[in-house]
């Protein structure tokens, strides 16, 4: 089954030659290597592009493994480019393999890897694309180490609006399945459920556990394991490694230190497992650094960590919103509006809640999530944070299935989550 990926597959596109490294990001198994191997390679070869000069290397391919030593892949590279007139290709997959644990941990010691692929750069005639599924080592470093000739693209697993179509169901059961089993695309090349349900198992203990594991060297698995289900637990509610330490030490589990759930979040950040929402005061123009909101990059490995026995729906719309949000390119945080109330002539301050501050140039959006609105009661309660915000920037508030596009008496649009995840132009209907 092939699934196209437009969006992803048209920026590497504008971006073919243009003297930068193209930096695939992105969850592993979300898709990656599909674009670049598959994709990416058969949109070259169509346009003229000769297969010798397009070299794959897939470092976490066994077949590939002599090449995760830096020099040996570079001598390889420079042994296939054989002809200064022609173009060539370089495609790096899974690159983080050519990097050792102690580049990793020692700031002070050099990443060799980036002195090939600067020595790569010079070459006129070769075009670089590498993917990574850890942000630490393969984005923001090589944007630094290249001093803007690093290039991001960041790949989401499947978006409904791709994975609806591929589903071959309605939308109101591909979208229940999709907050079930979530948008890993190899998610829909599975028979049954009980072979999704096995197949998002065994990523979170063999790949994704193992990778966090060996990358940053843990000491303690159960540890990370169990972090892990607490974020999973709590998505769409604020936290903070104080919080998070709390819940530990309620359970009677007192193993887990502050300090390593503080690291160990950063690694699943690091590692797009999950996604960090900062909260944003509306009127104070300014950032509140805890707590914050996380939310998982997929919601099928969500709810695996869970033994799928938390099928809230009302928390994984909200979640996905907030992926569909980030898979469009925005900026999205999390707001607070802060207001004065009287309680017995007494002046309180009361902050009020908005899921999603949403960015993007110019534009800003306010959204809720409301997975039912019975009444009006429900409406006032939802909409009571919106109306607070005084400026013009648009205010929006999404509700589960079908519910048409209106907008009422005090300016707020509302939507279904249908028309919002199938229209990519939603936000200005």
């Amino acid at each position: 089954m092939e699934i196209k990926r437009d969006r992803y597959l048209n920026r590497l596109i504008s971006k073919k030659n243009n003297g930068l490294i193209k930096v695939i990001t992105g969850i592993r198994r979300s898709g990656k290597s599909y674009l670049l191997f598959n994709l990416y390679y058969d949109y070259l070869i169509s346009t003229g592009v000769a297969e010798d000069n397009i070299i794959t290397i897939p470092l976490d391919d066994v077949d590939y493994e002599e090449y995760c030593e830096p020099h040996v892949l570079y001598d390889y590279i420079k042994s296939r480019i054989i002809d200064k007139s022609q173009q060539y290709y370089v495609f790096i997959d899974e690159a983080q393999y050519a990097i050792t644990k102690n580049e990793m941990k020692d700031a002070d010691t050099p990443i060799r890897l980036y002195g090939v692929l600067n020595s790569l750069l010079r070459r006129k005639n070769v075009d670089i694309y590498v993917t990574g599924s850890n942000s630490k080592f393969l984005s923001s470093d090589i944007m630094t180490e290249f001093r803007g000739r690093g290039d991001e693209i960041h790949v989401s697993p499947l978006a409904f609006s791709e994975f609806y179509p591929a589903s071959g169901k309605d939308k109101a059961d591909a979208w229940l399945e999709y907050l079930y089993y979530g948008g890993l695309p190899h998610i829909l090349s599975e028979p049954d459920d009980e072979a999704k349900t096995k197949y998002l198992e065994r990523l979170n203990k063999e790949i994704y556990l193992r990778d966090l594991g060996e990358r940053y060297d843990l000491r303690d698995e159960n540890g990370m394991e169990s972090l892990m289900k607490v974020i999973a637990s709590t998505v769409g509610s604020l936290s903070n490694a104080q919080k998070i330490s709390d819940t530990f030490k309620s359970s009677g589990d007192k193993s887990i230190s502050m300090p390593t759930i503080s690291h160990y979040l950063k690694y699943l950040q690091e590692s797009f497992l999950i996604q960090k929402a900062e909260r944003y005061d509306i009127k104070g123009r300014k950032y509140i650094s805890t707590p914050a909101k996380y939310y998982y990059t997929d919601l099928g490995l969500r709810n695996a960590l869970l033994n799928f026995r938390q099928f809230e729906e009302t928390h994984l719309m909200e979640n996905a919103i907030y992926n569909e949000l980030v898979y469009r390119g925005y900026s999205v945080d999390v707001g607070v509006v802060e207001i004065r109330t009287s309680d017995n002539g007494k002046m309180l301050k009361k902050q009020l809640e908005v899921d999603f501050v949403v960015n993007q140039a110019s534009k800003r959006f306010y959204i809720q999530s409301a997975f039912a609105l019975p009444n009006q009661e429900k409406i006032e309660q939802e909409q009571a944070s919106l109306i607070k915000i005084q400026d013009s920037f648009k205010k929006i508030i999404i509700v589960g299935g079908n519910s048409p596009v209106w907008r009422n008496e005090s300016g707020i649009t509302f939507m279904g989550i249908y028309d919002f995840l199938l229209n990519e132009n939603s936000l200005d209907l």
